[in-house]
């Protein structure tokens, strides 16, 4: 039976969850994810888990935050002052907000704070510093040239 090598493209069913049980994403009622293994495609720690797999092969991995979305980078969390963002604009904290960067950009972020003078910003991913726990389910590989 073939087994995943790197630059093979697969296809997983797959569900994410949190380290409290809380499932984040999931393949569930979609296609499959499809993707070339170690193309950077995908989160590091999952590339990584399914060379040596074979079609049909299910398992559960662990991905440690570092490889994932990173650990929480203080320097992604910035202070607005309160009267330079527009009164229509909704800031209870947790809400996910679009800014535009000095270059265009447009990035999310989640209001993390608010008081009568500044607003904090965080544009850390919202997995950031957590570690992911993946059920695959390996369905087809299609093998490198």
């Amino acid at each position: 039976m073939s087994e995943v090598k790197t630059g093979d493209t697969v296809r997983i069913h797959y569900k994410g969850t949190l380290s409290d049980g809380a499932v984040f994403d999931s393949s569930e009622g979609r296609e499959p994810l499809e993707f070339t293994v170690g193309a950077g495609q995908i989160i590091a720690g999952l590339d990584k888990a399914l060379p040596g797999m074979s079609e049909g092969e299910e398992k559960s991995v662990t991905v440690p935050a570092a490889e994932a979305y990173g650990p929480v980078d203080p320097a992604a969390k910035h202070e607005v002052p309160r009267d330079k963002i527009p009164a229509d604009i909704p800031l209870e904290i947790g809400t996910q907000l679009q800014v535009q960067t000095s270059t265009g950009q447009v990035m999310p972020v989640k209001v993390e704070e608010v008081s009568e003078d500044k607003v904090v910003l965080d544009a850390n991913h919202p997995l950031a510093g957590q570690d992911l726990t993946f059920d695959i389910a390996l369905i087809s590989i299609s093998k490198a040239a």
